[in-house]
């Protein structure tokens, strides 16, 4: 399973890439706004830590994300470690 988190904390970057390996999942996290956000591709699961993002960095996110199927979108205002895991308990097949 691929996933693609959005906001968070800069550093807790490893955090999140860890967590998602120990759910079997492929993670790309971006914190912050940048010119790679435009190659999402099509991951299984996109998180948004609304919290942390800039309004442009949704826009941005929502308009790569138009037109695809099958991408289940989650948003958490909380942008911890536990929220992180709660949304992969829920959504990751393990």
């Amino acid at each position: 399973m691929s996933v693609v988190i959005l906001g968070g904390n800069e550093c807790m970057v490893r955090e999140y890439k860890d967590l998602c390996r120990e759910y079997q999942c492929k993670a790309k996290v971006y914190p912050k706004m940048s010119g790679a956000m435009k190659k999402l591709g099509s991951p299984d699961l996109l998180v948004m830590f609304t919290n942390t993002m800039s309004h442009k960095m949704v826009r941005c996110a929502m308009n790569e994300m138009k037109g695809q199927k099958n991408i289940r979108i989650v948003y958490s205002h909380a942008s911890s470690k536990a929220a992180l895991r709660s949304i992969l308990e829920e959504h990751a097949v393990s």
